[in-house]
């Protein structure tokens, strides 16, 4: 599968508040999602760097913002994962406040990608979240994780019960990308609409400053 034209991507470090944040003039793209859906390994893979963001196969192994810079021209975010339950409660609701309060106030936050695994039926908490984002009036995208994992019809028939619950609440459906980080599939698609929203944002950039 083709990879990403992307050229550098560096970190540039870790954090437990918003205001510890690097300055907020460049376009930025959280990714969260359930503990172990594959957060960090579809960052190496989207970068096309092995070890960039830490994998780990212990859920909730990611505690902070972690802050990467590619290409000089955007930040890609890997946020602390949620639904993992083992984590002592007031780490997990410490995490939870430091995820929330950055997700509502990063002002250069352009959209957070919803990491989902394609080999489950639609989650509590996966559901929870992006109708928090909604709420909030956050911008999303749903990114399934994992399709080397299964057929294309099991894909597609879990795709199809996320569209059903979720037209339950929802007039309108986020963008779908599917991905695997194993086999590069799906990664430039994703690159591609990240620059399409690095466009608009400058645009506005623009204007605000006139």
């Amino acid at each position: 599968m083709m990879r990403t034209p992307i050229k550098k991507a560096t970190f540039v470090g870790s954090f437990t508040d918003l205001a510890q944040c690097p300055e907020p003039n460049l376009p930025e793209y959280a990714f969260i999602g359930r503990s172990n859906v594959g957060k960090s390994s579809l960052i190496n893979a989207l970068t096309d760097h092995k070890s960039l963001a830490k994998t780990s196969s212990t859920p909730g192994k990611t505690q902070t913002i972690n802050h990467f810079i590619i290409d000089d021209a955007w930040y890609l975010v890997d946020l602390p994962g949620y639904g993992y339950a083992k984590q002592q409660r007031t780490k997990v609701l410490q995490w939870q406040s430091f995820t929330a309060t950055y997700l509502q106030k990063r002002e250069n936050l352009v959209c957070v990608f919803v990491l989902l695994d394609s080999r489950l039926e639609p989650q509590k908490s996966d559901i929870e979240m992006m109708n928090w984002l909604g709420a909030a009036h956050i911008p999303f995208v749903m990114v399934f994780t994992k399709l080397d994992k299964m057929s294309s019809a099991a894909y597609n028939k879990n795709l199809t019960a996320y569209r059903k619950y979720m037209l339950q609440h929802w007039e309108d459906l986020p963008e779908v990308f599917g991905t695997s980080s194993e086999v590069f599939h799906g990664l430039l698609p994703l690159y591609q609409y990240i620059m399409q929203q690095n466009g608009v944002f400058q645009t506005y950039k623009k204007k605000i400053a006139k």
